[in-house]
């Protein structure tokens, strides 16, 4: 007796499972010193992020500030991929050999030892990572690089990258490189992008490739050349699915190589 292979019991249809949905790792933000003057500390993650993963097929999980490796490594043995978000904030210029110069920004000494500690464990266990603005200036230092503390000052003839208007709506384009892992995830050739950063990667860290670059020679996207998918955007994806739909495919690329991951 044969049972007809596209049916169940019932005579109902098999649907097929969806794709599985890879847990993704987002550090968080914390309040300013004035907002938790005001009130008890918190947290804080902008919708958008957890949108666009879901949306791009990911479970988004928050992942808790902790200096206990560890902890951190408890995280990672249960997230399939991670991404290092942006913030008001800079990184502290002794994390690459430099002092402090005009135009350096306020800084979060404990977010960025958690996401240095963080991405350090995540690239031991080759998980996926996207930085995303400030989580892109995180990777180049990691590996090496430094920042321009201040585009302003120290690239006056640079384009305007601190947009005044809403981050849902580009400001500029970027050219993406060829046969990156950016240009599989969107494309090679032009791109609309959204800006919201006042610093940039200077020295590029080693074992790192640019993947786009703005028109006025401002490095946009960078990604591993050592690990399976480590690729920082210097903008805001998760911000553009919407208005630029293309952007939904980096999270998505991303999502991708996560999914491939078995923790």
């Amino acid at each position: 007796m044969t049972h007809p292979s596209n049916t169940e019991r019932g005579g109902r249809p098999v649907t097929s499972n969806p794709p599985r949905r890879p847990v993704i790792g987002l550090t968080p933000d914390v309040a300013s010193a004035e907002e938790e003057a005001a009130g008890a500390p918190r947290y804080e993650l902008k919708l958008q992020y957890v949108e666009g993963i879901l949306k791009a097929g990911g479970l988004p999980l928050l992942l808790p500030f902790s200096e206990d490796s560890s902890v951190v490594r408890a995280y990672l043995e249960r997230v399939q991929g991670l991404v290092v978000t942006g913030g008001a904030f800079d990184i502290p210029p002794g994390y690459y050999n430099e002092t402090p110069r005009d135009g350096l920004g306020p800084l979060k000494p404990e977010r960025t030892a958690f996401e240095t500690l963080a991405l350090r464990l995540a690239l031991e266990r080759e998980l996926p990572i996207l930085g995303i603005c400030g989580g892109m200036q995180l990777l180049n230092v990691h590996f090496g690089g430094t920042l321009h503390q201040d585009i302003s000052r120290e690239l006056p003839e640079a384009l305007l990258h601190e947009q005044a208007h809403e981050s849902t709506q580009p400001q500029h384009p970027v050219d993406v490189k060829d046969g990156t892992h950016l240009a599989e995830a969107v494309g090679k050739g032009a791109l609309m992008v959204n800006s919201t950063h006042h610093q940039a990667v200077n020295a590029l860290g080693e074992g790192l490739r640019v993947s786009a670059v703005a028109p006025d020679g401002v490095i946009e996207a960078i990604e591993s050349t050592r690990h399976p998918f480590v690729l920082g955007v210097q903008w805001h994806p998760e911000a553009l699915v919407s208005s630029v739909p293309v952007h939904l495919g980096i999270l998505k690329h991303f999502i991708r190589k996560a999914r491939d991951v078995r923790s």
